[in-house]
């Protein structure tokens, strides 16, 4: 596995733009309800929360809304979490300006699968510049031994597509490990994919953990995938692998390159697997059913749970199956982040396990 620095203030950086999300109550659909639940969200401090409730140490790297309840609400979620945090308070600039985005997601149900719709007008994260860091304090100073990004806050904007790179090079610099979980986005993408397929493919090439689903290493590092629908996705695995094996070529530096496996049976039960590679070692791990009660957040656990077991010096393995399980936990909450009472609860997930604990 991946050695890491020692005597380091942080097991794990990272640069995000949180938001809020509204989620429907009992699982109905978002345009005919009149109630929901409101939490503090983002995809990368999603991968966070995996090691933050377990112990290791997590910052936050973003930007707030001056004087804005909704900043107050992150703030107090991300302490909550057991994360630190720091960055810009950024003037509102009147009711037209700025603000923290909103993620509006119903669960679904059933036959009936979840919508998602992200009302990111004047989003706050759009700002996020490496002049309001100090970059040299937190990775020279303080220490970190991992820093995770994603390629949403990469193609938020041409300010935040700097921001990373300048994170990544900066990592590079102090020894830092990278984890890059590419996140393609389309309409993050439209009429700047020259500009960003340069800025991916630079982070990429610097990772030391790299993350994507077929359209994620095909879109975002122009890596050939396998065809998406068709065949059963247990039938399609060896051609995961083989995709693997491209990526691996085209982008040696890294150490661990993962994807995830999802069929989706119904909103209430998907087939779950992952495929992790290590050096020489190629670890498959085959669709399994699970229980969903929300899937939104399912990716980010998968992540988050590996980089534990990065972060706790476990086996190639060991990672892959603890990664899966904490997926595999994050699709029975109703947040879309993970909030694992103890190493245990996530193993006896990937055990099968789910007899009553007193």
């Amino acid at each position: 596995m991946i050695e890491l620095k020692q005597d380091c203030q942080y097991a794990m950086v990272i640069p995000t733009s949180m938001g809020t999300r509204l989620t429907p109550a009992d699982g109905q659909p978002f345009h005919c309800s009149d109630t929901f639940k409101i939490h503090a969200s983002s995809a990368e401090s999603n991968v966070g929360s995996v090691c933050s409730y377990l112990g290791p140490k997590v910052k936050i790297l973003t930007a707030f809304v001056k004087g804005s309840p909704m900043a107050r609400l992150i703030k107090d979620d991300l302490a909550g979490r057991h994360m630190d945090f720091e960055g810009p308070e950024v003037d509102p600039g009147g009711p037209w300006g700025y603000r923290h985005q909103i993620n509006l997601a119903d669960s679904g149900a059933g036959s009936r699968g979840p919508r998602v719709a992200n009302d990111r007008a004047g989003e706050v994260g759009r700002t996020l510049n490496a002049k309001d860091f100090d970059l040299e304090r937190i990775f020279g100073k303080e220490g970190v031994q991992i820093v995770h990004m994603s390629g949403l806050i990469a193609a938020l904007s041409p300010d935040t597509a700097q921001f990373c790179l300048d994170i990544a090079r900066k990592a590079k610099e102090h020894g830092t490990r990278i984890s890059f979980d590419l996140n393609h986005r389309a309409s993050f993408w439209k009429g700047r994919e020259k500009e960003l397929s340069e800025v991916f493919k630079e982070i990429g090439g610097l990772a030391d953990v790299l993350v994507g689903n077929e359209e994620d290493f095909q879109l975002c590092l122009g890596v050939e995938g396998p065809e998406a629908g068709g065949a059963d996705i247990g039938e399609k695995i060896e051609s995961f692998q083989q995709m693997i094996g491209r990526v691996k070529k085209a982008f040696p530096n890294a150490s661990v390159y993962a994807t995830t496996l999802r069929e989706v049976e119904s909103a209430s039960v998907h087939h779950w697997g992952a495929i992790v590679s290590c050096g020489d070692e190629l670890h498959v791990l085959p669709p399994r059913a699970i229980g969903v009660v929300d899937r939104i957040g399912g990716g980010d656990g998968f992540v988050g749970g590996l980089l534990y077991g990065v972060v706790k010096q476990w086996d190639a393995l060991k990672c892959a199956q603890f990664g899966w399980a904490s997926g595999a936990f994050v699709a029975t909450l109703l947040t879309d982040y993970a909030q694992p009472a103890d190493e245990e609860q996530i193993w006896s997930i990937w055990e099968g396990n789910a007899r009553v604990k007193r």
